[in-house]
């Protein structure tokens, strides 16, 4: 894969071509017959039993699956950009560029059970639910963020930009809803209000959000990192340039608040402190390569409990790390094709991941038109995830 400097993100078919290859449904949730069928929201689905983890003999029909992890049936018809969890239950969302948002429901024996669906008018790049599982945020290429009302089924407008909405987060603890947007623009707003309740200037578009209140992370085109103090949401807390040399694909925020990740399309990942005092502890490490071959590296996520994280890459590979003693925890197998997004649900005891083509290389890679599109639930091992102490380096 070619490096290049700053590449603003495109997209090679038009909107009218994905959208024929996979036109999405808006279906009742929950109601049988509906997109899956199953219980209703909250109700547990008719699934056979078994633990989350063990084989079960009921798996969707089987595509390449390197870590025998679980498949989701019923996955988006095109290229899958987000995938969040409930905060209160096993529920996922997956959003694609084919406008459409999917809800699933995953039992303990480790199967999902699709639920319900709704659609944008153009792609959808991000997603998150509220604190109380009881709506789901998304943005996207219609400039718009919708709150998806489960109970009601009920999809709502609640933020407008400029430009595409490129990440978005629910801030709990002010109850405002957070979107960046390639018109170069960080809004916050009250969703029963029709105006955001606050306005700030980026110095570029925005590439890559993460919020841990009270710090906020906001990536860009053209290397620039904003880092807020929601505290004083008005202006950027510190304003730098990535540590990394090649452009920005994702950020996250410590779940500790005391500092953040920055990956690159360059394979590579910076551990960066927010206070002046802990710069001596800011590192950089190469990730997602094969010999010759560097990839990017196109989701970071923190595991709830332990404080590690995952990356995700261009390469088909996601990988655990502990950053305090700066080891990799586990390297997985390769898959068949990039993983453009991942998370953990609300325990860290699930990682779901996308395998689904991410246009790094453009429309012109046959993946475009022939790759597949699919979920997989990895069950996390303790092994995985727990931190290490710091490898003991031998005496010469």
């Amino acid at each position: 894969q070619p490096r290049t400097r700053e590449a603003k993100p495109s997209r090679r078919r038009s909107a009218n071509a994905r959208t024929r290859r996979g036109r999405g449904r808006e279906m009742s949730f929950g109601t049988p017959g509906a997109f899956g069928g199953g219980g209703g929201f909250g109700q547990p689905a008719q699934s056979p039993p078994g633990a989350f983890g063990a084989p079960s003999p009921t798996q969707p029909t089987q595509v390449p699956n390197p870590n025998n992890d679980f498949q989701v049936a019923n996955p988006p018809n095109d290229g899958i950009s987000s995938l969040s969890w409930s905060p209160v239950a096993n529920f996922l969302v997956a959003t694609a560029w084919d406008g459409d948002v999917y809800c699933y429901e995953v039992g303990n024996n480790g199967q999902a059970m699709p639920k319900a669906s709704q659609k944008h008018q153009g792609p959808v790049l991000c997603s998150d639910w509220s604190h109380d599982g009881s709506a789901v945020f998304s943005g996207g290429c219609d400039n718009k963020a919708q709150k998806w009302d489960l109970a009601t089924n009920t999809p709502t407008q609640v933020a407008q930009h400029d430009a595409p909405i490129k990440e978005l987060c629910w801030i709990k603890e002010v109850n405002l809803l957070a979107t960046g947007s390639w018109d170069k623009t960080l809004r916050y707003w009250d969703t029963r209000q029709p105006t955001p309740a606050l306005q700030v200037q980026l110095p570029e578009r925005c590439y890559a959000l993460s919020c841990s209140h009270p710090l906020l992370v906001v990536g860009t085109a053209e290397r620039h990192i904003q880092v807020y103090d929601l505290n004083n949401p008005n202006q950027p807390f510190k304003q730098l340039q990535s540590p990394l040399k090649y452009q920005t694909r994702t950020v996250a925020a410590f779940p500790d608040k005391s500092g953040y990740l920055v990956g690159s399309i360059e394979g590579r990942v910076a551990v960066q402190h927010v206070e002046e005092t802990m710069q001596s502890k800011n590192f950089t490490f190469k990730c997602h390569r094969e010999q010759s071959d560097i990839y990017a590296v196109n989701d970071i996520k923190f595991h709830p409990t332990h404080g590690t994280f995952v990356t995700a890459g261009a390469d088909g590979v996601f990988n655990f790390w502990d950053k305090d003693s700066k080891q990799r925890l586990k390297q997985m197998a390769k898959c068949v094709a990039p993983i453009p997004c991942g998370a953990f649900n609300r325990d860290g005891s699930i990682y779901a991941y996308a395998v689904s083509y991410d246009w790094s290389k453009g429309g012109q890679d046959p993946m475009a038109q022939t790759g597949q599109n699919n979920i997989f639930l990895h069950a996390v091992q303790e092994s995985e995830v727990k931190p290490r102490p710091p490898a003991v380096r031998g005496r010469r």
